[in-house]
């Protein structure tokens, strides 16, 4: 059974505001996708908490980690970082260097760096220039937590959409060795 409902002109146009905000709100926007493996591994330079200067392109040659976190001195992000620091001896027996990217400046990175004694560099992106090159999303001023693997031959050899911090050593090791 269908029902008719009469609406008082105030009632209408109120339900034909609301109808049309409806259609006119953007669906969010989604997110590029993450680079894919055998894609050219974009070019970067930047200079890292320690002073050096790091340009992507002059690594050929070497295989990269670069791990992109979202802030220094958190939880979740310090687990990582010093899941690094604790295989660091086998990442530079296997020839990986890694570098850690977030959005915090090199005097952030300088202090967490100290703080848990990290032996690797830690890249500023400020701007989100470098996560953007790499489809790494930026939500209020946080890069999520993505790591790609470069190849020798600086192309993507794996990326991690989705990283668990403990352990995440381990997986880049096994990644790097894989033919």
């Amino acid at each position: 059974m269908t029902q008719v409902v009469r609406l008082t002109g105030a009632a209408f146009f109120v339900l034909a505001l609301c109808s049309a905000a409806r259609a006119e709100d953007p669906k969010p926007a989604e997110p590029p996708p993450l680079l894919a493996v055998g894609t050219q591994a974009p070019d970067f330079t930047t200079t890292a908490h320690d002073g050096s200067k790091v340009q992507l392109s002059k690594l050929k040659g070497k295989v990269v980690a670069l791990y992109f976190y979202p802030k220094d001195d958190t939880p979740g992000c310090t687990k990582e970082a010093c899941d690094i620091r604790d295989n660091w001896g086998k990442l530079q027996k296997a020839g990986i260097l890694v570098y850690g990217v977030s959005t915090q400046n090199n005097d952030s990175h300088k202090a967490f760096a100290q703080k848990f004694t990290l032996p690797f560099p830690l890249l500023p992106d400020e701007n989100g220039e470098i996560a953007k090159k790499y489809n790494v999303p930026v939500v209020d001023g946080k890069a999520r937590r993505i790591t790609y693997l470069v190849g020798k031959d600086g192309k993507i050899k794996y990326v991690w959409p989705k990283v668990t911090p403990i352990g995440h050593a381990t997986e880049i090791l096994t990644q790097a060795e894989a033919k």
